[in-house]
């Protein structure tokens, strides 16, 4: 998994409410547990008509927040389904950051384990920060000062510090447990000594 410790990047200003994971991911789409490749179907409903037409001025095709890497989202962003597909749409998308008053719980904690990381800020902040993406600004995130900065604006958020700890040093759960394999390894040989009979064939 990929570290996050800071980003400065444009921002792609979608701050519709509720926003659920069928959304984000299509339910048609969930065919594959790779986590490459689901970017083309993500908001596909926001994307693409009934017909597969691409919807003109979207925000997330045209040329003026290409290559954001930071979502500014609605109230709720993430609710429904607790499918991982979620995250791995938006990763591939391109962002890594994504700034909203809520998300829904279980959308929140695939996004860690998904080296994403979820900003909880008030609604007038959040407002505040879709109007500088829509005129364009950078904005600045720093997750171990745990910081959002945008021109003059300085906000600052709460995060939870097992999962900060986990995006800053990029491990997701299975990572961490390996960091300690050497204890894992002597507990382990202690047992067969101890045990034998676990170990036979």
């Amino acid at each position: 998994m990929e570290k996050f410790t800071k980003i400065t990047s444009i921002a792609t200003p979608f701050p519709r409410v509720n926003i659920d994971t069928d959304i984000i991911i299509p339910a048609k789409h969930l065919k594959s547990i790779e986590r490459t490749g689901f970017g083309k179907f993500a908001f596909e409903s926001i994307r693409f008509d009934a017909d597969g037409n691409r919807i003109k001025d979207n925000v997330f095709d045209g040329e003026r927040y290409k290559g954001a890497k930071i979502l500014i989202a609605g109230d709720n962003f993430g609710c429904g389904s607790s499918r991982e597909h979620a995250p791995w749409a938006i990763a591939d998308l391109g962002y890594r950051c994504l700034i909203a008053p809520s998300f829904a719980d279980i959308f929140a904690g695939n996004c860690i384990k998904n080296g994403i990381l979820t900003v909880e800020l008030p609604q007038e902040a959040v407002d505040a920060l879709v109007m500088a993406a829509e005129a364009g600004h950078e904005i600045h995130v720093d997750l171990d000062a745990q910081t959002v900065t945008c021109q003059n604006a300085h906000y600052e958020f709460d995060f939870n510090s097992e999962h900060k700890d986990m995006l800053m040093q990029g491990l997701d759960e299975i990572g961490q447990t390996l960091t300690a394999k050497a204890a894992i390894g002597n507990y382990e040989a202690k047992q067969k000594m101890q045990t034998p009979w676990l170990y036979r064939a």
